[in-house]
């Protein structure tokens, strides 16, 4: 039990999201909300199983089945591994970022959800938790990584780091504090657990060590939770402590956005949170979407086109860096690749993004066709410009130029991916992944009524089956 000593000031806030999480409960949260999170469970699970296929996941495998790790606990997802919770969180949560398709929040530059339902799993599993027990706590895991993201100062991500393992595992870690009951003390100790856990650089994006992000997130989530059960202390003040996570990471925060905030209203309703349409790096969605669709709409091929001139924000190409890339894992941060694929291809999924396809002649010749520049901060503002607006002059060989101007992607809040569209992500993974189509409709039903389930281990025992 925390000591007298340790208790936080009154307008701590961090005693506010702690509790937050402690009073979370399913008959608070909206109908809509819910309906939502089980969309974002369901696309985050499909990602764990296409995913697990990934050299990277692998190699974690690999390592847990060497170290001795792999002994029992809860099931490593497309596999027949089992693991203690933590080390399982650690896989599952890496494999849903490994092919850089999962949910995004645009406003705090963070995944949201992958941190939190693989800690969440993990636990449940051990627990035999209830979808309602999950569905609850995944939403207050969720809120807290949004709104962490989003009250620290923008410095955080202009510095480098990355917000999904950094901000993902208060995130995971109160997702888990709330399956667990945890008084509002223990889940304020599991969040100062916390702040001296999270990492995640940006230098590492566009290799295997970025969906790694996610998967610490996630077993820091869950290792903090778990200390702060057996009583463990840590300071009252961690996120707002003039060492502590907001000023040390970014330099500052809005007390604003979480005081009073937190479901008031839920992420999920407002502003909401983006579905990948696309397993590359968000900011890439708006060109490829407008590409995609002026492409079929103008039945352009590769041979048809001079140049294609590209124009971002100067801060998108600060994480898309990869101008010729020569690795899968490349391509997905490289707006270059992104588009030529699209060009040549027509499409741009799970079977694109390879080193076989990104160094085939054909596509780095069309590579070469890109231009992509940066508009000036005067120009944004002149132009009212959104954060990712996003303009393609294609520029062909017959003397036209067929221009466009693109503000958000689909998946986005505003072009939202529908149940079906999701659940066909989910069919696609599967598919990837080697399982039989029956395997995988049973796997949507049983999350489509989640709410329903008594034990999670119906479903997780579903995707404890081996990828192909």
């Amino acid at each position: 039990m925390n000591s007298p000593a340790s208790a936080p000031p009154a307008d701590s806030i961090t005693a506010d999201v702690a509790a937050f999480v402690h009073a979370a409960r399913f008959e608070d949260i909206p109908a809509d909300v819910l309906k939502l999170s089980k969309k974002a469970i369901l696309d985050s699970l499909g990602l764990a199983v296409a995913g697990a296929k990934s050299e990277g996941s692998k190699i974690i495998r690999r390592y847990l089945e060497e170290s001795g790790c792999a002994t029992g606990g809860a099931p490593i997802f497309g596999s027949t591994l089992r693991a203690p919770p933590q080390f399982a969180a650690l896989a599952n949560g890496s494999a849903m970022h490994a092919d850089d398709y999962d949910d995004t929040y645009q406003p705090g530059h963070v995944h949201p959800s992958s941190p939190v339902i693989a800690a969440l799993l993990a636990d449940a599993e051990r627990e035999g938790a209830s979808g309602r027990d999950v569905l609850t706590a995944f939403n207050a895991g969720v809120e807290v990584t949004t709104k962490v993201s989003l009250a620290i100062d923008g410095a955080h991500y202009q510095r480098g780091y990355h917000s999904s393992g950094t901000c993902g595992a208060f995130g995971a870690a109160a997702a888990v504090s709330r399956l667990r009951g945890l008084p509002a003390h223990s889940v304020r100790a599991a969040f100062g657990i916390a702040g001296s856990t999270t990492s995640g650089l940006q230098e590492n994006f566009g290799t295997m060590v970025k969906p790694l992000h996610t998967g610490r997130a996630a077993e820091n989530g869950y290792f903090c939770a778990a200390l702060a059960a057996l009583g463990c202390t840590a300071a009252p003040t961690i996120l707002e402590g003039p060492r502590g996570f907001f000023n040390a990471g970014g330099g500052g925060y809005d007390p604003d956005i979480i005081r009073g905030r937190l479901g008031n209203p839920w992420t999920f309703a407002a502003p909401g949170i983006s579905i990948k349409p696309f397993p590359s790096g968000a900011l890439t969605h708006p060109a490829m979407s407008k590409m995609h669709e002026l492409v079929i709409a103008n039945d352009i091929g590769p041979a048809d086109v001079e140049r294609v001139h590209v124009k971002t924000s100067r801060l998108l190409p600060q994480s898309l860096t990869y101008h010729r890339p020569v690795t899968g894992l490349q391509g997905k941060f490289s707006m270059e690749f992104c588009l030529a694929s699209i060009l040549v291809l027509r499409r741009a999924g799970l079977n694109e993004f390879t080193d076989e396809v990104v160094t085939r002649p054909d596509m780095q010749e069309a590579i070469g066709k890109i231009h992509y520049v940066a508009y000036s901060d005067d120009e944004a503002k002149a132009g009212k410009y959104m954060r990712l607006t996003t303009f393609i002059d294609i520029v062909m060989k017959d003397g036209r130029t067929i221009s466009a101007r693109a503000d958000i992607a689909k998946g986005s809040p505003g072009i939202p991916m529908s149940d079906a569209d999701v659940a066909d992500k989910f069919r696609e993974c599967a598919a990837f992944a080697g399982w039989p189509g029956a395997h995988a409709e049973e796997a949507i039903a049983l999350i489509s009524r989640l709410e329903d389930v008594q034990d999670v281990r119906a479903l997780t025992s579903l995707l404890a089956r081996p990828v192909a």
